[in-house]
């Protein structure tokens, strides 16, 4: 009845370093001949537009060499029209392939396991080797140290430490226990001591590793409501300029001079929004790559963007805001005490003490008092804290040290305090802190303050919110003066103290019923409601799995204060559509003053005003503005895939941000990029 597990490399998803290497190149040319298949390319209107007109044009230039006519400008035509629409779909796959690359190293990760199922759930001892792909929803398998944890499940016997690098790349053991919020474990992971018993909670092919595969792949990846709309825009833009090119011919026609075929499908695909049609896919599945390599896990495109337009967010307190350990942050000596005598009996109360607040206290006490560590005498004895007593110290051969609760101490000591003391313990408590009284041989000697240390830089990354629009929320199981405290410190808009999941559920209800998007962080079972009821619920990996599976997004490194950064990179996506948006329309005006006067000048010597760029004829105006409209694609393809970059401003201030730099860059970039290529065809003896 032996488990035989194979090894398992730390994989980081989010990064791999997978960049833009030559196979992935390689994959992506062949992957965009592939995506030329008009059954595929008419989901995206104004490519699948480009791609008929780049057939049609080819049939008229071949018919053309058969018939020994003049071919050379309808096939050049030809040919940079497929230019086209081969980069637009490269584009595409290039930002497909580089999931597919990290799917590919997560898929290392997935190896053949067997499982100790259990046959009798009150017996450890009595087992059988199955294969983790027999395992079914509810089977009890035992894992021991060593074992690899076959499939994601709930552990609900025994404790241990599971190294979790295959999923998370860390490499510190976590600890994962039955009940409580920590009880989640997931397939793939292994463990390193003592032994739990799992429940398993996916059925094969639908664990978490297969649901991070698929999703980093993108076969999961559905069109968000922002870019159905933009497709119906493209489209209908499209059908217009359709409809304007053939209005023209008749304007043409009536003055005995119509334009041939090849000149009205260079117009025509000119004007339509090749850039953005051709980038719109791209953006997209890039925005999720950026995730991945941020480590969070989104389960739809939907989410991301969601996440770009959240205006609430909630976070908890304690590992978010505040560094979550409470540390040393003053000593307030009792009258007729002084400072340096409270410092050295604070120290030693506390050299037994390991937890991070006793730690912090004799750092304080050394760092600040200048006090050396002393030695703990072999005769003296550690007093540990209690739920009871609620006090801890060290008995030395010079004297009893205590510190504690100050009720509690001041109840064992048979005292009162002063009344400057109970002062001073009141105002610690009324700024968010926590006093603890110390004492020696039974004498009050002062207090410490422990304090809920604010995270550097985090008032600033509110501040930026704020800028954003965004109203930041702290949730905290605090009492309300010690969350007004740390929310002033802070500089979070609002606060929710004593929070229990019903005043969480009804603060992002009453929020969303007036028309807010929200987000929050969570990795207990009590946050799985809140999470679903979000709108973009992160899960902690760490969390249970009631969490992870009500959230939308799934952060692999369990860190609360990512929220931040996922709501950055869902502004940085609709920011970035946004741009190459604004940037390709206003391209088509520019290009509107290349070829219309190239085409209808003979007809219509006044039009000779229009052109502005002095092009050398018709030919090469026509030629030059069809082998931009390529070339700027190639040249976006980057800026889709890194995503423009974002600073907190207010919308109003992007707005102008965006016009300013992709909207005036967009007109003044054809009128240069045309002259240029035509100065080029010129030197070619082309036209």
């Amino acid at each position: 009845m032996d488990m035989t597990t194979s090894t398992v490399a730390p994989v980081r998803p989010g990064r791999t370093g997978m960049g833009l290497n030559r196979a992935l190149l390689g994959q992506a040319t062949l992957d965009a001949l592939l995506k030329l298949n008009p059954a595929k390319l008419v989901r995206n209107p104004v490519i699948f537009v480009t791609e008929v007109i780049s057939i049609l044009v080819t049939i008229l230039a071949i018919s053309a060499a058969f018939r020994a006519e003049t071919w050379g400008f309808q096939a050049a035509i030809a040919g940079w029209l497929w230019f086209t629409v081969l980069f637009a779909t490269f584009a595409e796959a290039v930002a497909e392939g580089r999931g597919r690359a990290r799917a590919e190293s997560l898929r290392r990760a997935r190896t053949e396991t067997r499982a100790k199922l259990l046959i009798r759930a009150d017996d450890r001892s009595l087992w059988q080797s199955r294969a983790a792909t027999e395992l079914r929803v509810g089977d009890l398998v035992l894992v021991e140290a060593g074992d690899q944890i076959p499939s994601d499940g709930e552990v609900v016997e025994g404790i241990a430490s599971v190294n979790e690098a295959a999923v998370t790349g860390e490499s510190a053991p976590v600890i994962r226990e039955s009940g409580g919020d920590r009880s989640a474990v997931t397939g793939g992971t292994a463990v390193v001591s003592d032994w739990i018993v799992v429940r398993i909670t996916a059925a094969p092919g639908s664990t978490f590793l297969d649901r991070m595969i698929g999703l980093v792949e993108g076969a999961s990846r559905q069109k968000t409501p922002n870019e159905i709309a933009l497709d119906i825009l493209l489209a209908g833009m499209t059908i217009i300029f359709l409809i304007a090119v053939v209005t023209l011919v008749g304007l043409a026609s009536w003055n005995g001079q119509p334009p041939s075929v090849p000149v009205l499908a260079a117009l025509l695909i000119t004007l339509i929004p090749t850039t953005i049609g051709g980038l719109l896919s791209a953006i997209g599945i890039a925005g999720m790559d950026r995730l991945v390599r941020f480590n969070v896990m989104a389960t739809s495109g939907r989410a991301v963007e969601a996440a770009g337009d959240v205006d609430v967010l909630l976070l908890d307190k304690t590992g978010t805001i505040t560094l979550g350990n409470r540390q040393a942050a003053g000593f307030y000596p009792a009258p007729d005490v002084e400072i340096g005598t409270l410092a050295q009996a604070a120290l030693l109360a506390s050299l037994g003490d390991e937890t991070p607040e006793g730690r912090s206290i004799v750092a304080f006490a050394r760092e600040r008092h200048n006090l050396p560590l002393p030695s703990q005498p072999p005769s003296s004895q550690i007093i540990p804290f209690t739920a009871q007593t609620r006090l801890s110290g060290l008995d030395m051969p010079d004297g009893n040290y205590r510190k504690g609760a100050v009720n509690s101490l001041l109840s064992a000591l048979g005292a009162e305090a002063p009344a400057a003391v109970r002062q001073e313990a009141d105002r610690i408590g009324r700024s968010g802190g926590t006093p603890l009284a110390v004492a020696k041989n039974d004498r009050l000697l002062g207090l410490i303050e422990l304090k809920d240390i604010v995270k550097p830089g985090i008032r600033d990354r509110f501040a930026a919110l704020r800028r954003m629009g965004i109203r930041t929320v702290m949730v905290t199981g605090d009492n309300r003066l010690t969350a007004a405290a740390i929310a002033t410190e802070a500089g979070v808009d609002d606060f929710i103290a004593e929070a229990t999941p019903q005043d969480k559920l009804g603060y992002i209800r009453a929020a969303q019923a007036e028309g807010r998007l929200v987000a929050m962080a969570g990795d207990g079972t009590n946050d799985a409601p809140a999470l679903a009821q979000a709108d973009v619920g992160v899960a902690m990996q760490t969390g249970t799995q009631a969490a992870r599976e009500a959230g939308n997004m799934v952060d692999l490194d369990s860190d609360p204060t990512k929220l931040i950064e996922v709501v950055e990179i869902g502004k940085q996506l609709l920011i970035t559509r946004g741009a190459l948006t604004t940037f390709s329309i206003a391209n088509d005006v520019a290009k509107y003053f290349a070829i219309l006067p190239a085409i209808f000048v003979a007809s219509y010597p006044e039009l000779a005003a229009l052109n502005v760029m002095r092009l050398a004829s018709p030919e090469s105006a026509i030629l030059s503005a069809v082998i931009f409209n390529a070339l700027i694609i190639v040249a976006l393809v980057p800026l889709a895939l890194l995503g423009v970059r974002y600073t907190p401003l207010g919308a109003a201030a992007l707005l102008r941000r965006n016009l300013l730099i992709y909207g005036l860059g967009g007109l003044v970039a054809p009128f240069i990029g045309i002259k240029i290529i035509d100065l080029v065809l010129v030197l070619m003896g082309v036209a």
